[in-house]
């Protein structure tokens, strides 16, 4: 294995995105057994891919298999223009899982002509007619995922959990009658694991992600990957986690992933985990239906300490915090952290990922079981070890004193704002009796995540984290307070195309914080111009604390009295719109840099060793597969079953 300081982190770039690797300390040291776990739940997590293609537009696959079959096929001038294009486009919809942007849910433009396109085609003999105004045509499916208030946002979605035609409002209904039949203390998360469709007669009804179900056949391969991975389970709680999981991939029903989510937040023993199936919510425009996604861990035991101390002491942030004590938990519940390196990444971790997780997403299992908080370190270092000199803070920090603060602390305190914003922000405070978990709508993503980044910021600050060892003294909080509102008003504009709007949740949420502290403390800091450049100013840190206790308190209130209005003008007002001048100019500053606003990586391969006598002896790891080779491999492996 390459020494870490031989590790080449930086791959490939192309359009906005950069490719990083990401290396696996520690695997080599693993038990044969946790080696042969990780090797078949890994496959499990690459299996289902294609299930969240399908889920992202209902002609992602087609494209895919057409585009890769020009690609690996096309006998003509593969250093044209057009094929170069072409190639960038291929790129983008592998990085993308479909045809829009993973990010800002536009669809993409393609660099190459339709006639290139048809006569490619035509040349490798595929039909693609119909697919010409799917890809061609600017204003057909123009975005995955629309939150633009006023608009249907289900007929102007180009997702594909519903069928075609079912407008908001028949959604909405339908779901609201469910919950009115169900378990008003236990409530499942209604609509989970399915996509709602019309019948004949015109009445709505699911069709359920299962085995023998919508995306049967993929299922029953994840299902057989998880049973191969049973013998090598590390202990009984495990495989009883695995062995729901199958049970609910069976039946589909939701009150056994229920079950099945109650063991895997238990199990807190095992040193090797994973995440397998329908869990997060973003790519619905409804907040209502699951993204399929895979991952694999195990834990690195050094830098666990560091979240450990931070769940340990769950119970006293709560106590402390600065909402409505009618909003706080009484007693808070199986609150587990820790530091985790990624072995694989799979479905809508891959090839973009988080770097921090929060599990469940179930509002009463958090409350009576508790949840698991995962910094994913690994990844984290591989974006510290890209970022390295890349200018960017010098470009955008106000002056020296400043930017020598960020280059001394800014590493510590984001990696301690993802373990509170994780740990302890998701799972904090409590929803009010009879208070609708889903009841903020479209909205509900952005102020989750608003409500976790404050809990984070607020507690940066406090000396709390400096008694338990977690920051160096009382001001290196500093360098996160000014590096977030630089990010929230003027860093992440280089995401979004000149023109477009705010539309990710976890960019909505970056923008409403730092807006409305900017605009509701001008004394705590602002926007200033200087030399013809604006940066963020910070007046006084100390005024900058209370700004976010102020509205956490607010977004806490909003998420536990489900104050639907409140959280649509606070997004609408703060998290949205973009100012067009002050965009142009982040971007030009951007663009002198040569930088990528995007990255995503390149997962490593495994591969099984065996002895003279046919036994496995060992599980190899390896580094170093090119893009291209990697999608194209995990097409022929992973697709049609």
């Amino acid at each position: 294995m390459l020494e870490q300081s031989d590790f080449i982190y930086q791959d490939e770039r192309f359009a906005d995105i950069q490719l990083l690797r990401y290396q696996v300390p520690g695997f080599k040291e693993l038990s044969l057994r946790q080696k042969l776990l990780i090797y078949h739940l890994s496959r499990a997590a690459l299996l289902g891919r294609d299930i969240l293609w399908d889920q992202n537009g209902t002609y992602n696959l087609r494209i895919r298999q057409v585009l890769e079959t020009i690609y690996t096929q096309y006998q003509g001038d593969r250093f044209s223009a057009d094929f170069q294009q072409f190639t960038i486009y291929l790129k983008r919809v592998w990085f993308s899982n479909g045809i829009h942007h993973h990010y800002g849910y536009q669809k993409f433009t393609p660099g190459f002509s339709q006639q290139f396109f048809i006569d490619a085609a035509g040349q490798v003999g595929v039909a693609v007619d119909d697919l010409l105004p799917i890809i061609f045509d600017a204003t057909v499916l123009s975005k995955r995922v629309n939150q633009a208030e006023g608009d249907d946002l289900l007929l102007t979605s180009a997702s594909n959990y519903y069928q075609d035609g079912i407008t908001q409002a028949e959604a909405e209904a339908f779901y609201a009658r469910q919950k009115e039949k169900g378990d008003s203390l236990h409530p499942i998360m209604y609509g989970m694991n399915s996509r709602l469709e019309k019948r004949s007669d015109g009445t709505l009804h699911e069709n359920i992600w299962k085995s023998g179900g919508m995306y049967g056949p993929y299922i029953d391969r994840i299902i057989a990957a998880l049973k191969d991975a049973i013998p090598y389970a590390e202990n009984q709680k495990q495989q009883a986690v695995i062995e729901k999981l199958i049970e609910f991939y069976q039946s589909g029903n939701l009150k056994t992933f229920d079950e099945y989510t109650i063991l895997w937040v238990q199990d807190t023993e095992s040193k090797v985990d994973f995440t397998n199936g329908f869990t997060e919510v973003y790519g619905d425009p409804l907040g209502l239906k699951a993204s399929w996604e895979g991952y694999v861990n195990f834990v690195d035991p050094i830098a666990t300490r560091r979240s450990q101390a931070l769940s340990d002491n769950a119970q006293w942030f709560e106590d402390h915090s600065p909402i409505d004590p009618r909003f706080r938990k009484k007693e808070c519940k199986g609150v587990s952290a820790k530091v985790i390196n990624a072995a694989i990444l799979g479905g809508d971790l891959y090839p973009s990922s988080a770097i921090g997780i929060n599990l469940p997403n179930s509002n009463w299992i958090r409350a009576e079981y508790g949840s698991k908080s995962v910094t994913i370190g690994n990844l984290t270092h591989a974006y510290d070890e890209a970022a390295k000199d890349s200018g960017l803070r010098q470009e955008f920090v106000i002056d020296e004193p400043t930017l020598t603060l960020l280059n001394k602390y800014a590493g510590i305190c984001d990696d301690l704002h993802t373990d509170l914003h994780e740990c302890l922000g998701h799972g904090s405070g409590q929803l009010l009796p009879g208070v609708d978990p889903d009841a903020l709508k479209a909205y509900g993503s952005t102020i989750e995540e608003a409500r976790a980044d404050l809990f984070g910021l607020y507690y940066l600050a406090d000396e709390k984290l400096v008694e338990l060892g977690l920051t160096p003294n009382a001001e290196a909080y500093q360098a996160q307070y000014y590096s977030y509102l630089m990010n929230g008003v003027l860093t992440q504009l280089v995401r979004i195309e000149e023109g477009h709007q705010i539309e990710e949740a976890h960019m909505r949420n970056r923008a409403l914080i730092a807006r409305w502290t900017i605009q509701h403390f001008p004394e705590a800091a602002s926007l200033t111009e200087k030399d013809g450049k604006h940066y963020i100013k910070v007046h006084s840190y100390p005024m900058l604390r209370t700004a976010f206790a102020t509205l956490l308190a607010e977004i806490q209130r909003i998420k536990s009295e489900g104050d639907l209005s409140a959280a649509r003008q606070l997004v609408e007002e703060f998290g949205v719109k973009v100012d067009a001048q002050l965009h142009a100019e982040v971007l030009n500053r951007w663009r002198a840099l040569n930088l990528s606003p995007y990255k995503g990586f390149i997962n490593p391969e495994y591969e099984l060793v065996y002895d003279e006598q046919g036994n496995v002896c060992d599980v190899e790891i390896r580094y170093g597969e090119a893009y291209d080779n990697q999608m194209l491999r995990y097409g022929k492996l992973y697709s049609n079953p």
